[in-house]
């Protein structure tokens, strides 16, 4: 297992992150089903929980098949992610599995604070079972910069780019050296990253990759929440539900039309396997 806390800052409130989360996470999956990465919405509904009360409860489905070689892809037509996040804003939960690798296990807890990421003074409530005293003050943190950290090249977008962008709509923007010492106004998301994969071998090497692709995304999508600020600032919080309720009724529609589209595929591919080894056959008999 391997735990790390990453600490990312935003040149907003924690109250306008509230509306420009949700407005990222709809849009971005709107873009990855697009290009055939397929992120299904299987439940959004009301949930409750003891020490933060009402909150939002999503189950998602990431699928992978369009990252898969050609092979593995037709061997097995539905290869997909779980996503299950526990939304108690400003304190979420999210942890993801796959059935193809029971031992395999990403678990995330967040908190958002009006600061610039220097907060030691809170308990990470639900990580406090799941990890000892001694791995939890252990931790690796580190402190990510949405404008200066790199990116993979093939998410790079100069609109996105947050040494460029400025804001027409409030003005904040290009991001400068050391703007987390001093813009005004400024939140951190603080999150706890667990990454497990119990597999003798593979374990260390696994979870460090793992790590770096959590890095990336968190990145990417802080981001695109500031380069994306003046698509979503104005907007209510009600306009914000239904685009996203907008964006998943379209979404799930292109998944599923994705995944009746690779089983005709395959369906088809082994009938025509099928009907040219009963060729051959015939043909040696003759």
């Amino acid at each position: 297992m391997v735990l790390k806390e990453y600490r990312i800052c935003m040149p907003m409130t924690v109250e306008e992150y509230r509306k420009g989360q949700l407005y990222m996470i709809s849009r971005h999956s709107d873009e990855q089903s697009e290009v055939g990465e397929g992120v299904e919405v299987i439940t959004n509904e009301p949930c409750f929980d003891e020490d933060f009360g009402t909150g939002q409860f999503t189950e998602k489905r990431i699928h992978l098949n369009k990252r898969l070689p050609a092979w593995a892809a037709s061997f097995c037509p539905n290869i997909y992610v779980t996503e299950k996040a526990w939304n108690f804003y400003p304190y979420t939960i999210t942890e993801y599995s796959c059935t193809w690798l029971p031992r395999f296990q990403i678990y995330i807890e967040t908190r958002y604070e009006n600061d610039n990421g220097v907060s030691c003074d809170f308990e990470w409530t639900k990580m406090e079972g799941r990890v000892t005293a001694s791995e939890f003050t252990n931790r690796e943190i580190m402190h990510l910069d949405l404008a200066y950290d790199k990116i993979p090249d093939k998410h790079y977008k100069a609109d996105e780019d947050c040494t460029k962008f400025k804001s027409k709509m409030t003005g904040r923007g290009p991001l400068q050296r050391n703007w987390r010492e001093t813009h005004v106004p400024i939140m951190c998301s603080y999150k706890l990253v667990e990454v497990k994969f119990d597999v003798w071998g593979l374990q260390t090497k696994v979870e460090t990759y793992v790590h770096k692709v959590v890095k990336d995304i968190l990145l990417l999508g802080h981001r695109q929440a500031f380069a994306w600020i003046d698509l979503w600032y104005d907007m209510s919080f009600d306009n914000i539900r239904q685009y996203e309720n907008e964006i998943q009724t379209a979404t799930n529609k292109k998944v599923r039309a994705n995944r009746s589209m690779s089983r005709s595929k395959s369906s088809s591919s082994t009938s025509s396997a099928h009907a040219e080894e009963t060729n051959n056959g015939g043909t040696s008999q003759r």
